[in-house]
C-alpha cells in the first residue's frame, strides 16, 4: 500500500485533450480569426482595421469583434463603438475612392470584386437605387445589415455628393455601433452566445433582411407616387 508521501508524489492522471478541428466553412474560419483578436493587446487596433476593410472588401462585420471586446471590458463599450465608427467611415471613404477613381480604369479590380466581394447584379441594383434615392440610401446601408461595401464603391462610381456621403455614413455607422454598445449593457454574454450558435443562420437572415429592405423601399416609393 503506498505511503501518503508517495501518493502526493504520484503524477495526476492526464485527461484527454479535446481536438478542436478547424471549420471547413471559409466564412466561419474568418469569423473565428476575427474573434481571436478580442483579448489581444492590439485588440483596439484590430477593431479599427476590421472596421476599415469591412467597408470595402472584408466579409465579417466589425460588430463581431466589437461585441467580444466589449464583453471583456464593458466599461469601454462606447470607446469601442467610437473606434468602429471612425474606422468604418474612413473605410467607406476608401471604397468611395475606389469607385470614383479606379473602378473604370482597371478591369482586373472589377473582376476581383464581382468574383469575391459582391455580385455584379447586386452592384447594378445599387447603382439604380442611387439614381432614385441619391445619398440618403447610404444611411440605410450604413445602419442596417445591407452590405455597406457595395454602397461605398457604387457611391464613388455614381459620383454622389462626397460631403453628404461622409456625413450620412458617419451618422449611420455611428448609430449602428453605438446601438450595439448600448445593447450589451442589457444582454451581455447572451449576445455572443447567440452569434456563436446561430452564425450561419444569422448570415442568411441578414441577407434576406437586406433584400427585403430593397424591395420594401421600392414598394413604398411606388405607393407614395400613386398617392401623391
Amino acid at each position: 500500500m503506498p505511503t501518503p508521501a508517495a501518493a502526493e508524489a504520484a503524477p495526476a492522471p492526464q485527461l484527454p485533450v479535446p481536438v478542436v478541428r478547424p471549420s471547413r466553412n471559409p466564412l466561419r474560419r474568418i469569423y473565428q480569426w476575427t474573434l481571436s483578436w478580442a483579448e489581444h493587446r492590439f485588440a483596439t487596433l484590430a477593431l479599427f482595421f476590421v472596421s476599415f476593410i469591412e467597408s470595402s472588401v472584408f466579409p465579417i462585420p466589425p460588430d463581431v469583434l466589437q461585441i467580444a471586446m466589449t464583453l471583456v471590458q464593458r466599461r469601454r463599450a462606447y470607446w469601442f463603438a467610437c473606434v468602429s465608427t471612425i474606422g468604418s467611415t474612413l473605410g467607406g471613404i476608401l471604397g468611395y475612392g475606389i469607385g470614383w477613381y479606379v473602378w473604370s480604369q482597371w478591369d482586373g479590380l472589377r473582376n476581383f470584386f464581382f468574383t469575391y466581394v459582391f455580385k455584379q447584379s447586386t452592384f447594378d441594383m445599387v447603382t439604380r437605387i442611387y439614381k432614385e434615392y441619391d445619398v440618403w440610401f447610404v444611411f440605410i446601408a450604413a445602419f442596417t445589415p445591407i452590405p455597406y461595401k457595395v454602397f461605398t464603391i457604387a457611391g464613388g462610381v455614381c459620383a454622389i455628393a462626397f460631403p453628404s456621403f461622409v456625413a450620412v455614413s458617419l451618422i449611420g455607422r455611428g448609430g449602428r455601433f453605438f446601438l450595439v454598445a448600448a445593447m450589451l449593457w442589457w444582454f451581455g454574454e447572451k449576445v455572443k452566445t447567440l452569434i456563436e450558435k446561430y452564425f450561419e443562420v444569422a448570415t442568411l437572415a441578414l441577407v434576406a433582411l437586406g433584400l427585403g429592405g430593397f424591395y420594401a423601399i421600392k414598394w413604398l416609393n411606388h405607393l407614395v407616387q400613386a398617392w401623391f
